[in-house]
């Protein structure tokens, strides 16, 4: 996701599945949950969900990556399709939970604070946002064009805004924070050891009474 869609389209349809590997931890969800992955990507963190929950729902701005999702294994009965994170095509309150994973940093602010606007318009009573974006202490922060404050261009037209702790929390403010950490780890590049991080959000709809979800170490 980006403010230039484009970009995206020519990434995947270049480079096919941009995102391999396993997913990170994902908490546990009842079996009867109304799941929303909004910038789905390849389906790397989709097929991880579709596997917890039957009803899981995933939009991306770029045809080329929804394509590409709809190939991944566990995915044939997922609700799957092509929109933009600012304007979701659903209505209020239609989801008990909400996955912005690596999507709202490649947004300058006004979008991210559009793609968190509307993930708090779908989201139920009780429900739960999950957020994962990089940190400002990731090793790539810095490199390239920057457009605003942490935010940077690099040469194919993708934004990346790099967040902190603080600012994932105002973000998300109309909502209870449960937590807000910064998941570090090393990364070993050309024999050099080199610092990853994540700012890693769990976030719930305030209710009056009823059962929560659960959250793993993970997220």
């Amino acid at each position: 996701m980006t403010a230039h869609p484009c970009a995206w389209d020519e990434d995947y349809r270049r480079r096919g599945n941009l995102w391999g590997g396993a997913p990170a931890p994902l908490p546990d969800l009842p079996e009867s949950a109304a799941v929303l992955e909004v910038g789905c990507g390849n389906g790397k963190t989709l097929q991880a969900l579709a596997r917890r929950s039957p009803h899981v729902t995933a939009v991306d701005i770029s045809p080329e990556a929804v394509a590409l999702a709809r190939r991944r294994p566990a995915t044939a009965e997922i609700g799957l399709a092509v929109a933009d994170a600012r304007h979701l095509p659903f209505r209020d309150e239609a989801f008990d939970a909400v996955f912005l994973v690596h999507v709202t940093g490649h947004l300058p602010e006004l979008g991210r604070k559009a793609v968190a606007a509307e993930a708090v318009r779908v989201l139920r009573p009780g429900g739960t946002l999950f957020f994962r974006s990089f940190s400002v202490e990731d090793m790539r922060a810095g490199k390239g064009t920057e457009t605003e404050p942490w935010t940077f261009r690099r040469g194919d037209g993708i934004i990346t805004h790099y967040f902190t702790e603080t600012e994932t929390a105002e973000l998300f403010a109309p909502l209870a924070a449960v937590s807000v950490r910064t998941h570090r780890w090393r990364m070993r590049v050309r024999g050099e050891d080199l610092p990853r991080a994540e700012v890693e959000g769990v976030f719930r709809m305030r209710r009056a009474e009823g059962p929560e979800f659960e959250k793993t170490e993970g997220l």
